[in-house]
């Protein structure tokens, strides 16, 4: 049960990595990007944090084996 955790810990920080990746790329092409609020603040925010639960569980993960 721990590594299936670890493991989807993973996966769901890829997810908000890739969609906030995503979003901050189209604000700067001018499309607005996918959600509606401006904030490059928070989708830098969110970036940071997605790469720091994916090191998370990639270490815990790691320890596991």
């Amino acid at each position: 049960m721990p590594r299936l955790l670890c493991l989807l810990g993973l996966v769901v920080s890829g997810l908000v990595l890739l969609l906030f990746l995503a979003d901050l790329a189209l604000s700067f092409t001018g499309s607005g990007g996918i959600f509606s609020y401006p904030s490059l603040l928070m989708d830098i925010a969110f970036i940071i944090a997605s790469a720091i639960l994916g090191y998370l569980a990639w270490s815990a993960l790691k320890e596991l084996k």
